[in-house]
């Protein structure tokens, strides 16, 4: 599953703006989407699903079931796009954000390896937060007593999610630890680290249109 936001100007990656106006801001957007998805489609899995705000664009490649996100704040968002999901193919099920566009098929294959093994997958990120939820059953108690309650986007919202998962006796895995794209900085440093991505080559093309 992918959760992602329509990458319309003025609408995503708001903390971008400055340095990059909001049209440089959705296209980076847009970049990160498309290398999101392209590796979601590249990596086993019965079902591919978007959950998405907004509406579909000529960035959504083939393969993919297009539900509405729903609930009030990122953790029912989350924990809904679980819920519609699995309802449709009850089985281990992986979540991750647009935000990290150096993602590749390999990391969602061992997070699928990693879900026969243990109850919980967790992909940590640079700010505190994780890029990849993945969790073992369709026990919707489950999902809902890890997200609910849970402050997204802060500095220690992976910290509190994992203490969730050793509170209910889960058994976790952890993932290797990847950079959200929310500012300049960290737009540069996932571009460095994937050079062939969509995204680098997105950013690349602004780089002259960027103001000092």
């Amino acid at each position: 599953m992918v959760i992602a936001k329509e990458p319309r100007p003025g609408r995503v990656k708001t903390r971008l703006t400055p340095p990059y106006t909001p049209r440089q801001a959705a296209a980076l957007a847009e970049a990160a989407l498309r290398d999101t998805l392209a590796a979601v489609a590249a990596a086993p899995a019965a079902r591919r699903v978007l959950a998405l705000l907004g509406e579909p664009g000529p960035w959504l490649p083939a393969g993919y079931d297009v539900v509405p996100q729903r609930g009030n704040g990122l953790a029912e968002r989350l924990a809904h796009a679980f819920d519609d999901a699995l309802a449709a193919c009850p089985a281990p099920a992986v979540l991750i954000g647009m935000d990290t566009p150096q993602v590749t098929p390999g990391l969602l294959s061992e997070a699928g390896r990693l879900l026969g093994e243990h109850d919980v997958v967790v992909g940590p990120a640079a700010d505190g937060g994780f890029w990849l939820l993945g969790q073992r059953g369709p026990d919707p108690a489950l999902r809902s007593g890890l997200l609910a309650g849970v402050p997204m986007s802060r500095s220690d919202t992976g910290a509190l999610l994992l203490r969730r998962i050793r509170e209910a006796g889960l058994r976790a895995a952890l993932l290797p630890e990847l950079t959200d794209v929310d500012t300049a900085a960290d737009a540069r440093a996932v571009a460095a680290r994937a050079p062939s991505s969509r995204f680098a080559a997105a950013l690349a093309a602004l780089g002259a249109d960027v103001p000092a």
